[in-house]
């Protein structure tokens, strides 16, 4: 048998991907929706019919997932909150699902309002509560995010996984399979917003899930949705998504090296209340983090500045190299000020939300400095 790959690897050569007809040594785009038959009807491609569901790019960009997760089935989304809903969706009505609060916001809303219309049971428990609930309340399903965005909380996902009988559904983008591969803790499916780090160079919005049971019933219910509803990322995105992966362990492994970096300096500086990050030693999660993740703990931060709202914007707004946006993951490192755009949650209005990118770590800190300053 030959040996195992490495993810460097694997990533760098796009799981194998190649243009077999031209001899490329770059997996070719195609664009097209339909495909050929013969004089009998007979398709060309038994594999390519319609491109709902069939496509070349498509499956090229899930096979280098597929074996960065060490999945047996990886599905492609066209964003992170199709993956998600796709896993309700599959949900019967008047199942019971367990989600961890203080989780991505988007997350939280869209799963109230839909288990609230499906009749679906829905319990909210804090992150530092979810094996204890687990063990407690039976449920069909329990969703965790590790580490979460923005309070960078840290889930033991082997510990929820032998609490509980149900579907454990990990979201676990901000660690992307790189960091963490989730299933080989114990997740059923995990999930990434594939327009985060996974991608890295905010243009592509995509979003995937990867499991071990690729034969058990939910599964085979979200693929069979996915087919049928249309929930299919577009070729030309797919096709971006293995490009830009073949870069992702380089990327992660400098802005892991960046954020911790970062994150020790603005533990030291007098202007800084607390960091949020799983990387630093008093960090609540440090443990979990150490045995969850490999080579590093991502590229997000939160930083709580001394002072009110105005102060935090006021940090904000001296920025010359953060860039001021919404998202996380890229190689341009971002800073948001989450309660402007989420006040409704609970963020402290001092908090801001930092996505480490790949610059020069000494122009990183020289920024924070005279922002701070």
């Amino acid at each position: 048998m030959k040996k195992p790959l490495n993810p460097a690897t694997i990533a760098a050569h796009a799981a194998g991907a190649l243009d077999l007809q031209s001899g490329g040594v770059v997996p070719a785009f195609q664009p097209s929706t339909t495909f050929l038959r013969d004089e009998d009807y007979a398709l060309i491609r038994p594999d390519n019919i319609y491109s709902r569901d069939n496509s070349d790019n498509l499956r090229q960009a899930e096979a280098v997932i597929r074996a960065l997760e060490n999945a047996q089935d990886t599905l492609l989304f066209p964003s992170g909150m199709a993956a998600i809903a796709a896993v309700f969706r599959a949900l019967p009505n008047r199942a019971t699902a367990i989600v961890q609060s203080g989780i991505y916001w988007g997350t939280t809303a869209w799963v109230r309002d839909f288990c609230a219309r499906r009749e679906i049971i829905l319990i909210e428990v804090a992150a530092a509560d979810l094996i204890a609930t687990c063990a407690a309340q039976p449920a069909n399903l329990v969703l965790i995010e590790t580490p979460s965005n923005p309070w960078l909380l840290t889930v033991d996902i082997a510990a929820v996984k032998a609490a509980t009988n149900g579907i454990v559904l990990v979201d676990s983008t901000a660690a992307t399979p790189i960091l963490t591969r989730a299933l080989d803790h114990g997740a059923d499916i995990v999930m990434h917003s594939a327009t985060k780090a996974i991608n890295g160079h905010s243009d592509v919005l995509a979003g995937v899930l990867s499991t071990l049971h690729s034969e058990a019933g939910l599964w085979q219910a979200i693929r069979t949705d996915r087919r049928m509803a249309g929930a299919i990322l577009g070729p030309f995105e797919a096709w971006l998504l293995t490009r830009a992966m073949r870069t992702l362990p380089l990327r992660m492994e400098r802005m892991s090296e960046n954020a911790l970096a970062l994150a020790h300096y603005l533990m030291g500086h007098h202007a800084v209340a607390d960091v949020y990050y799983p990387g630093l030693p008093h960090h609540s999660g440090h443990d979990v983090a150490l045995r969850q993740m490999q080579g590093g703990f991502g590229s997000l931060l939160s930083v709580l500045v001394k002072g009110t709202r105005q102060d935090a914007l006021r940090v904000t707004g001296k920025f010359n190299l953060f860039l001021r946006a919404t998202s996380l993951g890229g190689v341009e490192s971002l800073v948001e000020h989450r309660h402007t755009i989420e006040p409704h949650t609970g963020i402290p209005e001092n908090l801001i939300r930092v996505s480490v990118g790949i610059e020069h770590i000494d122009d990183l800190i020289a920024d924070w400095e005279q922002a701070l300053g």
